[in-house]
């Protein structure tokens, strides 16, 4: 079943990809890796903002970044053509816009993790890192990157 086909199967329809908000590329291939920079959530159009612990709760932290997955996904899409290329998803980071006492990080990094593995079963499952930061860009609730192997 191709990539395409599986997010039908799981009702994901992929937005249009972000444009970058400052000067770098959305994706920067290299050989048979791929570089996915930081993306941001973006539900029913709208930028997913807040800090959790504070104005954002554990739920809508996990909906903010399984939306970053979801827009991992477009970047991949639009850089490559075809999801088909993804031999497997290597590594996510993770950031949190949190509280200096929310200590749940990795329960909301799991909203990208979780849909790397339901859309690209085995080759999905990564190594990740997930973070806690005081602020991040636009005051987005969320930003995760990625590292993804291609194909030859």
């Amino acid at each position: 079943m191709s990539i395409e086909a599986r997010l039908a199967e799981l009702g994901i329809t992929l937005p249009p990809a972000a444009a970058p908000v400052a000067s770098y590329v959305p994706v920067v291939v290299s050989g048979n890796t791929a570089y996915v920079s930081g993306q941001l959530p973006f539900i029913g159009g709208q930028l997913a903002t807040g800090r959790l612990g504070e104005s954002v709760t554990l739920e809508q932290g996990l909906a903010a970044a399984r939306a970053c997955g979801v827009m991992i996904l477009s970047q991949l899409q639009a850089a490559l053509g075809s999801l088909d290329r993804v031999e497997r998803i290597v590594k996510l980071g993770a950031f949190v816009n949190s509280t200096a006492d929310f200590t749940d990080q990795a329960k909301v990094a799991n909203g990208a993790s979780d849909l790397m593995a339901e859309v690209f079963g085995e080759a999905g499952r990564h190594a990740r890192a997930a973070v806690g930061v005081p602020v991040l860009p636009l005051g987005a609730a969320v930003e995760v990157d990625a590292i993804v192997a291609l194909k030859p």
